[in-house]
């Protein structure tokens, strides 16, 4: 599975962790920056992200800022997109699950980096149920 991950400078630290572990697990990654922690304007990240997605060069994607708030709004412009913003195991699976979600986002100044790690893990572990989900989900998607 290929994974694109991107992040701005209030997500940069939780990012390059992040990262790290998927590599560790084999994933190949593509990250689109940011690069550092100076400060830098978080839609210019999502959209990168969402373009991967959107032209098949990545299967799921990983979107990091200081909430997960604004990653999310800006991911989730696209129809195509099912961005979610997860703070714990539940949502994560959940959002696999019943919301079949391209693109996880992070809050880094909201959640532990342990949480964070282990809700990645969750969430890219998980499968899509389908069955009723998916007529749900075509209601607002391409």
């Amino acid at each position: 599975m290929k994974i694109v991950i991107g992040s701005d400078h209030g997500g940069f630290e939780l990012k390059e962790t992040i990262k790290d572990r998927l590599l560790q697990r084999d994933y190949s990654i593509i990250d689109v920056g940011c690069s550092s922690v100076d400060s830098v304007d978080y839609p210019d990240f999502s959209d990168q992200v969402v373009s991967h997605i959107v032209n098949g060069t990545c299967n799921k994607g990983i979107l990091i800022c200081g909430t997960g708030i604004g990653m999310s709004i800006a991911a989730n412009r696209d129809r195509r997109i099912r961005a979610a913003n997860v703070h714990n195991l539940f949502t994560a699976r959940m959002s696999r699950e019943h919301n079949n979600a391209n693109i996880l986002c992070l809050g880094a100044r909201v959640i532990e980096t342990d949480l964070a790690l282990e809700i990645v893990s969750v969430w890219l572990d998980t499968e899509f149920t389908g069955g009723r989900h998916q007529i749900r989900i075509d209601k607002f998607s391409e």
